[in-house]
C-alpha cells in the first residue's frame, strides 16, 4: 500500500477547537463531518493515526472524501478545510438597482389593457420592450420581486 500523500498533523489548539465545535454541534453538518474526518485522520503525537478506510467507516463517508479533506488541510489549513470550496462560477446580475426600481414601479402600476393584473411574463416582456435588459426570464422577475418588500395596497 503506497504511503499517504498528505498527512494531517493537528496542533493541540486545533484539536481543542475541533472537539469544542463537535461538542457544541451548532455548525453545519458538512463542517462537523470535516472536523470528524480531521480528528480521525490526525497523524500527530496524540492522534489516532487511522487509515483512510477506517476513517471513512468511522465517519460514514467515502475514502475519497477523507483523502480530499486531508489534501485540503495540507494545502490550505484548518479554516479553509472546514469552510469548504468557494464557488467558482459567478453569475452577473441581470438587473441593477435602477432596473429593479423600474420593475417594482412597473409591477405596482396599472396592468396593460386586456389584462386583469401583471403576470411575470408580461413584466419580463415589458422590461425588454423598454430596453432595460436584452432578455430576462420570468423566474428572474419573480426572484427580484420576491426579495423586495413592495406592497400593492
Amino acid at each position: 500500500m503506497p504511503a499517504k500523500q498528505h498527512l494531517v498533523r493537528l496542533t493541540p489548539t486545533e484539536r481543542r477547537e475541533l472537539h469544542a465545535m463537535l461538542r457544541a454541534g451548532t455548525a453545519a453538518a458538512r463542517v462537523l463531518t470535516r472536523a470528524r474526518v480531521l480528528l480521525q485522520a490526525d497523524a500527530g503525537v496524540e492522534g489516532p493515526r487511522r487509515t483512510d478506510a477506517h476513517v471513512a467507516a468511522a465517519v460514514e463517508v467515502s475514502p475519497r472524501m477523507v483523502a480530499r479533506t486531508r489534501a485540503t488541510f495540507a494545502d490550505h489549513g484548518l479554516a479553509r478545510t472546514l469552510a469548504g470550496k468557494t464557488p467558482v462560477r459567478v453569475y452577473p446580475r441581470k438587473l441593477d438597482g435602477t432596473a429593479e426600481a423600474t420593475l417594482v414601479t412597473l409591477a405596482c402600476s396599472a396592468p396593460p389593457d386586456g389584462h386583469a393584473r401583471w403576470s411575470l411574463r408580461l413584466l419580463a416582456g415589458r422590461l425588454v420592450a423598454l430596453e432595460i435588459v436584452d432578455g430576462i426570464s420570468p423566474e428572474t422577475v419573480r426572484a427580484t420581486l420576491k426579495k423586495t418588500s413592495s406592497s400593492r395596497g
